[in-house]
């Protein structure tokens, strides 16, 4: 091979994982983009320099590497441009201040990703932006909310832990009637699995360190925009130099081509567990919108192509102490605060903390679980053992 295929948007999405934002015929014939690390840009005259004549200038604007990572980003997402970041927190940050000023009021989901309220709360508010959380499945009647100086609404879909389904399209119709940016954290499904853009998204930020990556061993952030709000991002990107690394970089690129493979077992494997925790007697509730009894299943329906490895569980309840048993004693699921790896992860979870919006009381512990690609028999085995724990410790305890 030498070029990539011209007409990508016409290929299906294993093909476009494997041949976008490459191009062998400039990397000297070998198949991957390489790591370029480097800071200055050298040019031949003084003209050229005083003019900026060459496609690269200085390390922060850019690098064959972050290009291809960009390019092949901007095809999958269907966007007029991508930017990257170290990390997800980070691309969430340069994404709402490319939208926003003093001022301006901001419109985020009550079942938004922690850390982004923190942002909002915090720094935003320090700035001189006021944000305004509402419940996720409030659909077209956000228009209530809606201010004279309503600038963006900064969704999520679905929710970070509790896996409300937002109806995007619906929110955005109203938000484009009003001027406003819609934003929408897509780390959940990507653009595999969502289109945002699409779906009247105008600015898709995704965690990278989750399903980009595969393995658990990079952070990064990824912001695709439409024509509207691209110029913005990349000016305000450019402003702050908010550059990832390039081994992360490369790292992503080599997730890129095996992730539609990755992500069609996740969603086998995660929707195999969901059934079974459904049919066990410790469990209350499952909260995965790919199952047909989730209140935002139709939602899912129509507007998804499959569903991730992600989800939640409300037990019956249980003392602390039992479930610390039940989740100590675990030997393949660990414990940790990411998900999209190769491996299986368990947290338990309590959104009453933090909603404003919304009040979160779902009658019992909640569990949010990522299945990764372990064998589904050695998951349940272990699980199995974990809920003979529960029940003994809560059977000591009364």
């Amino acid at each position: 091979m030498s070029k990539t295929p011209p007409k990508l948007s016409d290929l299906g999405d294993r093909t476009r994982l494997v041949h976008a934002g490459r191009d062998p015929s400039e990397q000297h014939g070998f198949v991957n983009t390489p790591i370029y690390r480097g800071s200055t840009v050298l040019y031949p005259t003084m003209d050229d320099l005083l003019h900026r004549r060459g496609r690269y200038s200085y390390g922060t604007h850019g690098t064959p590497t972050t290009d291809s990572l960009e390019s092949a980003w901007t095809t999958l997402a269907g966007a007029a441009g991508t930017v990257l970041a170290p990390s997800g927190l980070a691309a969430i940050s340069v994404a709402l201040l490319s939208c926003l000023k003093a001022g301006d009021h901001l419109l985020v989901t009550d079942s938004a990703y922690r850390p982004a309220r923190s942002f909002c709360d915090s720094f935003l508010k320090r700035f001189g932006v006021e944000t305004t959380y509402y419940d996720p499945l409030i659909g077209a009647g956000i228009e209530a909310l809606f201010r004279p100086n309503t600038a963006a609404i900064l969704t999520e879909a679905p929710g970070s832990q509790s896996l409300e389904m937002q109806d995007i399209p619906a929110i955005a119709e109203v938000a484009h009637r009003h001027g406003a940016v819609v934003l929408m954290d897509n780390t959940w499904a990507t653009p595999l699995l969502f289109p945002p853009h699409e779906r009247g998204v105008d600015i898709a930020i995704e965690a990278g360190t989750k399903y980009l990556s595969g393995g658990s061993d990079l952070l990064l952030g990824l912001v695709s925009a439409n024509e509207r709000c691209f110029p913005a991002l990349r000016r305000t990107y450019d402003e702050f130099a908010m550059c990832p690394g390039p081994e992360d970089v490369f790292l992503g690129l080599r997730g890129l081509r095996t992730l539609a493979l990755r992500l069609r077992e996740h969603e086998k494997q995660a929707l195999d567990m969901a059934r079974w925790f459904a049919k066990r007697p410790e469990v209350a509730r499952v909260l995965h919108p790919a199952l047909e009894t989730d209140p935002g299943h139709a939602i899912w329906k129509r507007d998804f192509k499959g569903s991730s490895g992600l989800f939640s569980i409300i037990l019956k309840p249980c003392s602390e102490k039992a479930l610390a048993a039940m989740l100590d004693g675990l030997e393949l699921f660990g414990m940790g605060f990411s998900w999209g790896g190769f491996e299986s992860l368990v947290i338990p979870f309590d959104c009453s903390t933090y909603r404003t919006a919304t009040k979160w009381n779902p009658g019992g512990r909640a569990l949010r679980f990522h299945i990764g690609l372990e064998d589904l028999d050695d998951l349940k085995r272990d699980l199995d053992a974990g809920f003979a724990r529960l029940k003994e410790a809560d059977a000591k305890a009364a």
